[in-house]
């Protein structure tokens, strides 16, 4: 089965191809006149929401002709911020587009409360059905930014289950054996591969 998964996040594409290509699916990016098609960013305040409307979008962009023989993959996330009562949330792309890592920790200088959550969701479009996977990362935001790998908030983000460093510091298989993202993926290959699919 081809998955086609709707991202322009190459490191958000192997990371699906870690999980899903083991049970026998074939995971390949959308790609419309040789680009990532970009869809419409609904405002909900509800991950799984935004998360479905994008995989509704996408499946109206596969031909007919094409839509016994594929499944459509999309996935959303976002980093809640507990004292700013979740913010930047749903809107974490937008935001980090104006402000980034940089706006976050001026936000935060002198907040003592640090506590936050990576937050995704991914939706897998099989036929009539929608399989909805869900994985969150507890953690903290950091003083400063630390490392230079991942992307989005990933250098000021260090998450509960390490040894202090960032995601931002992590090797990619590090990150995602306890990310959100990884979470989701594997929640989602396990509803998959179950005896009730």
């Amino acid at each position: 089965m081809r998955v086609i998964f709707v991202t322009a996040n190459t490191n958000k594409l192997e990371e699906a191809r870690r999980y899903l290509e083991p049970l026998g699916f074939e995971i390949e990016q959308m790609m419309i006149g040789g680009k990532a098609p970009e869809l419409i960013e609904p405002q909900f305040d509800d991950l799984e929401k935004i998360a479905i409307s994008k995989a509704d979008q996408a499946m109206s962009m596969v031909p007919e002709s094409q839509k016994s023989d594929c499944a459509i993959l999309v996935e959303d996330s976002g980093l809640f911020i507990d004292s700013l009562d979740g913010f930047p949330g749903t809107y974490s792309s937008f935001v980090f587009r104006k402000i980034g890592v940089d706006g976050i920790l001026r936000l935060m200088s002198g907040n003592k409360m640090k506590a936050c959550e990576y937050r995704a969701v991914s939706v897998l479009v099989l036929g009539e059905r929608k399989i909805i996977a869900e994985g969150v990362c507890r953690g903290k935001i950091g003083e400063k930014i630390s490392g230079t790998g991942g992307f989005g908030y990933d250098p000021i983000f260090i998450p509960d289950d390490s040894d202090g460093r960032s995601f931002a510091q992590m090797s990619r298989e590090e990150k995602s054996s306890i990310s959100h993202r990884g979470k989701s993926l594997k929640a989602l290959s396990e509803a998959i591969s179950s005896p009730s699919m």
